[in-house]
């Protein structure tokens, strides 16, 4: 692989990495900020911890709009942007308001980078190389999510009651990083031709990663997808059917999987099972570490076995991890036994669904309304991750929750989803292993 294209790829992928350390960060201030201002059960789940989600909402719905208007490089340099804005902000915050504002502010950093990065990524590789690339966005989330626990942890008892501010500051110094990092990266080539007609530019670009001839004719085959040899309907006309139902189902079926229902909930579904606090703590991390592993793995495969693979294999590891997590709490087994099953659907699927998603819906629009249809995309996903977010207290609070006496029901209902969804790889879901974006959308967009 060219090392300039992985280094190319590789920061770009960064806006992962601060992606994963802000979501997860918040949690070393949860306690903190409810004890200083006293916040209402009400006011803290709405303002304080789900303010970021919010923004991540509102950033996938819509940064599909400055990633074709202005590029995917400016839009990943601005992210960069917000998500310093946002660690500062926060950590010195001198009220709620003010931090939920700065909050949400990452969090449309959040979802920005859901859209840009993946697209931007898929824009620079090549067929062969595309998948491992584009994952290496998931790869850094993960790590972000990891070194975001292990940062929480060093920083505790730094400052005494100010140490939470310096947990959600030091975000800033990947932020300022990774912002100067993406001034060294160069302009799609898809975009600077169908966007700006700059032919020029895009060679210059394509030189980078590839030969002079191979150049060539890679801007010979963008030139005849541009929109001048093709219809000029709107992402919702109707020829994009097929990836606009591809990108839902892949999203909708992540979510439906209980990802985040796990990973959110993990020490207080480990507390059930019969662990003290502390080791469910303890038990938790050993969840973020099989998470990372196990993402290696998938980037590492993508372009070897290919996506449909990966998705087949993710789906059995769900459905039998699942039922058996469902059986654990069913028939009381042992909490150890419990949590081997937990770690087994945390590897299926960081090798499957964690692996595939953000390369795929990537993958299959055409470039004329790539940005947007990955807009379509990233925003099914966090509308189902809010909503899922949102609705598991009503089944999972140990006082008033409709499960509260035993939560086994809630998994063999992911388990029945994920049944769903090796139906849709099996039946729906296309290979794009090795395959150009513009053969794709050829492919895709009839």
């Amino acid at each position: 692989m060219n090392s300039k294209l992985f280094k190319i790829s590789l920061t770009a992928a960064l806006s992962g990495f601060l992606f994963g350390f802000d979501t997860v960060v918040i949690s070393g201030a949860n306690l903190p900020i409810k004890e200083l201002w006293n916040t209402s059960p009400w006011f803290h789940g709405t303002f304080i911890m789900s303010m970021a989600l919010w923004g991540t909402v509102i950033g996938s719905l819509f940064g599909g709009i400055p990633c074709d208007r202005f590029g995917r490089k400016k839009t990943l340099f601005w992210i960069g942007i917000l998500y310093a804005v946002s660690a500062l902000g926060s950590a010195m915050a001198p009220d709620p308001y003010t931090f939920s504002f700065f909050r949400f502010i990452g969090g449309l950093g959040v979802g920005a980078s859901s859209v840009a990065a993946p697209i931007y990524i898929s824009e620079i590789s090549s067929p062969n190389n595309r998948g491992q690339l584009g994952a290496l966005y998931q790869f850094n989330l993960v790590l972000g999510i990891l070194i975001a626990f292990i940062s929480n942890f060093l920083l505790k008892g730094f400052d005494g009651t100010n140490d939470w501010r310096w947990m959600l500051g030091v975000e800033a110094i990947p932020a300022i990083i990774y912002t100067l990092m993406v001034f060294s990266i160069p302009n799609s080539p898809r975009w600077l031709i169908l966007k700006r007609n700059d032919f020029e530019g895009a060679f210059k670009t394509l030189r980078l990663l590839v030969t002079e001839e191979e150049a060539t004719s890679k801007i010979e085959e963008i030139k005849s997808f541009s929109p001048t040899s093709q219809k000029t309907e709107g992402l919702f006309s109707g020829r994009y059917k097929t990836p606009l139902i591809l990108a839902f189902l892949i999203a909708f079926f992540n979510q439906l999987s209980g990802i985040n229902f796990v990973l959110y909930y993990a020490p207080e579904i480990l507390e059930r099972a019969g662990l003290a606090a502390q080791e469910s703590l303890f038990s938790s991390i050993s969840i973020g570490v099989v998470n990372l592993i196990f993402t290696f793995v998938g980037v590492w495969l993508i372009d070897k076995l290919g996506r449909r693979q990966l998705m087949k294999i993710g789906s059995v590891g769900y459905i039998i991890s699942l039922g058996m997590v469902a059986w654990c709490f069913f028939s009381g087994a042992s909490s150890t036994l419990l949590l081997t099953f937990i770690l087994i659907f945390i590897a299926s699927h960081a090798v499957g669904q964690g692996a595939v998603i953000w390369v795929f819906i990537s993958e299959i629009f055409p470039n004329k309304v790539r940005a947007f249809g990955q807009s379509w995309g990233t925003g099914t996903h966090w509308v189902f991750a809010a909503l899922i977010t949102l609705i598991t207290p009503i089944f999972l609070d140990s006082e008033s929750g409709i499960f509260k006496d035993n939560p086994w029901p809630i998994f063999v209902f992911f388990a029945g989803m994920m049944f769903l969804q090796l139906l849709f790889v099996l039946f729906m879901m296309p290979e794009t292993k090795g395959v150009s974006l513009e053969e794709l959308s050829k492919k895709l967009s009839q």
